[in-house]
């Protein structure tokens, strides 16, 4: 081959890559064009004033409609979820409420890649504090007071449903400020003494209404648990196992939670149950799909979870007693908080 010709070559080799990489900045281009359009039979979004006060009777949870508003803090009310929806300014990956606090895990986009950080609200959608974290958010709680919020990230790897992944859960005293950054630095009683493992980890916070008690999910040597952490003496105690991302009850006496189903797929191998904290009795709940995600309480009677749908989610509910059927409340939603 000629000098001449290897630089033909080289030439139209470079103008094919240009082309490629051409296309792929236009079809990026248009598929951001086309989720920043409403999508034709969607729900109905106008922008509008959100708070977590005042709003007695009130649904907030991410919007997941394609539109100017999707990933925006979004409220209808709790009587209507299918009904018109109002959008704040404020988007969040993850959020929870309680007493007028909020926090929003959020992704803080940077020109190489993105950041997360977990943002304190207060009850107009105001930042109060923020706190970096240190990888993919997917928990987040507020305790039923305000003082206390909780969130998981991954740290590696992007999925519960498999063995090979990292988690860590941080919990803030939102008035003082005071940050654990992970619950590994709790001293840990497994079976009535101290245990420590270099596999532990930790996800899925709840808080009760004591301002010190709070449940998580403590995984270890390929076995998960229902763990209750003291915030006082900084401990964690095992209490149950094959539970994750547990969800406590209004009254404190019921934890929601998805338990591995042996015999099912390794990618969808949950199913939801509820655990009666008095006499650690379970009920499997009547939901036949897997349901990857941390449950929340409408009141002592009924959960609210998210599974996958035409835009990324939808909520269902469900009776926590075992009857009943999944009933699909809205389209397009996750991280639903009720304001009551």
């Amino acid at each position: 081959m000629t000098l001449r010709t290897r630089i033909l070559v080289l030439i139209s080799a470079l103008a094919v890559l240009a082309g490629v990489a051409t296309a792929s900045v236009l079809h990026a281009s248009a598929r951001a064009d086309r989720r920043d359009r409403a999508q034709p039979g969607g729900p109905r979004i106008t922008a509008g004033t959100v708070a977590l006060t005042g709003g007695s009777g009130r649904l907030i949870f991410r919007n997941m409609a394609w539109g100017p508003h999707r990933d925006e803090l979004t409220t209808v009310p709790a009587s209507d979820p299918a009904g018109p929806r109002t959008a704040s300014t404020v988007k969040c990956l993850r959020f929870y409420a309680a007493s007028g606090t909020g926090v929003c895990l959020r992704a803080v986009h940077g020109t190489v890649q993105d950041t997360y950080r977990a943002v304190v609200l207060d009850a107009d959608l105001h930042e109060r504090a923020h706190y970096d974290v240190p990888g993919i958010p997917s928990r987040a709680r507020v305790s039923p007071s305000g003082r206390f919020a909780a969130w998981t990230a991954f740290v590696g790897g992007d999925s519960y449903a498999g063995t090979n992944f990292s988690t860590r859960a941080a919990i803030v005293d939102t008035r003082t400020g005071k940050l654990t950054p992970s619950l590994e630095a709790y001293r840990i009683v497994k079976d009535g003494r101290t245990y420590r493992a270099a596999d532990v980890n930790f996800w899925g916070v709840t808080f009760a209404a004591d301002d010190r008690t709070f449940y998580a999910t403590l995984a270890t040597r390929g076995r998960t648990y229902l763990v209750r952490g003291d915030l006082r003496t900084r401990t964690v105690t095992t209490l149950h196992p094959n539970v994750e991302c547990p969800s406590l009850s209004p009254g404190g006496t019921h934890i929601a939670y998805k338990k591995r189903v042996r015999g099912l797929s390794k990618d969808a191998p949950w199913r939801l149950y509820v655990l009666d904290l008095r006499t650690m009795r379970e009920t499997a709940l009547a939901e036949p799909r897997s349901v990857d995600d941390q449950a929340v309480w409408r009141d002592d009677h009924t959960v609210v979870y998210a599974l996958p749908g035409d835009y990324g989610a939808d909520l269902y509910s469900l009776p926590s007693d075992g009857t009943g059927a999944p009933r699909r409340l809205l389209t397009a939603g996750v991280s639903p908080v009720y304001l009551d």
